[in-house]
This record gives structure tokens, sequence and C-alpha cells, in this order.
């Protein structure tokens, strides 16, 4: 997921340095929902994750 969201943010970029105004933002705003949804993924696995593991 987060390779997605590198994939789309290096997209913007290219198409924003070569003037292509909308591609650029529509790509950006996909990069963003990408990136939230990769954190709350990896937040909920670092929680469940830790509760699931037997005490030491």
């Amino acid at each position: 997921m987060l390779s997605w969201a590198l994939v789309f943010l290096v997209v913007a970029l290219i198409a924003a340095a070569m003037g292509f105004g909308g591609i650029a933002g529509a790509a950006a705003g996909i990069a963003q929902i990408l990136f939230v949804v990769f954190l709350i993924l990896f937040i909920a696995s670092l929680i469940f994750g830790y509760t699931r593991r037997p005490p030491i």
C-alpha cells in the first residue's frame, strides 16, 4: 500500500513539473488517501499484533 502511495506521489510530481495540473492534483489526492489507509492499517496491525502476543 505504501509503495502505491509513493508511485502516485512520483506521478503527481512529474505531472506537475510538466504542467498537467489536473492529473497532478488527482494523483496527489490518490496518494494522500492511500497513505492515510496505510497508516490506519499499520496502527491497527500494531495494536492487534501486540494484544495477541503471549506475556513474557
